[in-house]
């Protein structure tokens, strides 16, 4: 190899190398490095000379390019998994776009160029015409796409295969039509109307990727949707439970204020009488009635005591054993409808995994205050099954944890599930109310 294709070839890479991490660093949300940047070079160098000295085929290099870049999302910028597929993916199949689209016009150009000294700094000008597509390509798809935005993360999924066809399409177009022998030395008419047509059906496929990407963001933004007017709805439901119970409660407290006048001149009588024995078995049937009045569990908050109320009691119908240790702080910065969502969905989630009936069931329910924080804790038997993907009630209560500046966290351990709520009690509800749900 001579020295201009050595330099040729190492200052490609830089520019490919230096590009896709911004790139991935960009898309997923983290801070880049200059020793990240270093090691990712180093390292496609290092695969980039190992498969040019192999006869291995180039598929697998490019794999293997894929897959340097995976492990840098993962191990340097601390990525899950499939967000780094992803974002690898799409940050060597633009590069490689980039490069094709070139390559079509370069097809046509360079053959009148062998021999030219004016061959070489064409090449330098045809590599950074390149890098300046991708650079355009990748503003153009951060602009549409982040996967630093956790509403788009959990469908993550639905892109892979689509990824893969681009990436594989691509591949495809620059092994066959793009290859040290599909070059001819001086291309016919022909061969440059299919140079033409494939750098058009290359600009497609880039408009396809930003199709998919646009379609993927709505996609996402109606799934939230419907998840906040599924929240909305179960915080509906609760407050008419509120309502209702409120209004049995109001109506029983006054029958009870009604009657007191009587129980007390009863009891009177009975006193007065000397019957002590039987006015305490009337004081104590004034005390149950009483005690029927108030709420099973008090934690400070009447919504919040109505739902334990509602929940807990089908737990102990269904043989779960219930334990809660709760007082909400007061003030209290949570608006009641948030609470709703918490609770509710909380709960809810834990009676479908406590297994009414079965031996050792449990639900516990704990809060603590520590300065501006609260954290609430709901623990629950379970299945000895693997952690289930997150569905739309956690995906509503880590909305509302982050609405209030705090964080959400789930851990199984055998059979016991536990779940941990974050959040800043400090705030005063009209310091939120623009904020997303």
């Amino acid at each position: 190899m001579d020295y201009f294709s050595l330099c040729f070839d190492g200052f490609s890479l830089a520019g490919q190398s230096l590009l896709q991490l911004f790139f991935v660093g960009h898309l997923t949300g983290k801070k880049q490095k200059k020793r990240h940047f270093l090691m990712y070079f180093l390292l496609v160098c290092a695969l980039e000379g190992l498969f040019s000295c192999s006869a291995l085929p180039e598929i697998l290099g490019l794999g293997a390019w894929v897959l340097a870049l995976y492990g840098m999302s993962c191990l340097a910028f601390g990525n899950r998994r499939s967000v780094s597929w992803i974002a690898a993916i799409f940050a060597v199949y633009i590069s490689q776009l980039s490069y094709g689209l070139v390559n079509s016009v370069e097809a046509v150009v360079l053959p009148y160029l062998v021999g030219s000294w004016f061959l070489y700094p064409v090449l330098f000008l045809a590599t950074l015409a390149a890098f300046a597509v991708c650079a355009g390509c990748y503003g153009a798809v951060l602009k549409l796409f982040s996967l630093a935005e956790h509403e788009q993360t959990p469908y993550i999924g639905l892109l892979l295969f689509p990824g893969l066809f681009f990436f594989i399409a691509q591949w495809y177009i620059l092994r066959t039509s793009y290859g040290i022998d599909s070059l001819p030395f001086l291309p016919t008419l022909p061969e440059m109307g299919k140079h033409a047509a494939l750098l058009l059906l290359q600009a497609l496929g880039l408009g396809a990727l930003l199709c998919t990407l646009y379609v993927y963001r709505r996609l996402c933004r109606s799934f939230q949707a419907q998840a906040k007017l599924s929240s909305l709805a179960q915080a509906s439901r609760a407050q008419k439970v509120y309502i209702a119970e409120a209004k049995a409660r109001y109506e029983q407290t006054r029958a009870f204020r009604h009657d007191i006048k009587n129980h007390l001149s009863v009891l009177d009588g009975l006193l007065g009488s000397g019957k002590l024995q039987e006015g305490r078995e009337y004081l104590k049937k004034l005390e149950i009635v009483s005690s029927a009045l108030s709420f099973p569990y008090q934690t400070g908050n009447p919504v919040v005591d109505i739902l334990l109320s509602e929940k807990l009691n089908l737990a102990e119908a269904g043989g779960i054993a219930v334990e809660v240790s709760l007082v909400l702080p007061n003030p209290c910065g949570i608006d009641d409808f948030d609470l709703c969502v918490i609770f509710a969905n909380a709960l809810d989630n834990a009676l479908a995994a406590c297994q009414p009936g079965e031996e050792n069931s449990f639900l516990g329910i704990t809060g603590e205050q520590q300065g501006d924080y609260y954290m609430l804790c709901f623990e629950n038997t379970c299945p000895e099954v693997p952690l289930s993907p997150m569905g739309t009630g956690l995906s509503n209560i880590k909305a509302v944890a982050e609405k209030y500046h705090g964080a959400m966290l789930t851990e199984k351990a055998g059979r016991r599930f536990s779940l941990n709520v974050l959040l800043d009690v400090s705030l005063h509800p009209k310091n939120i109310s623009d904020q997303k749900p």
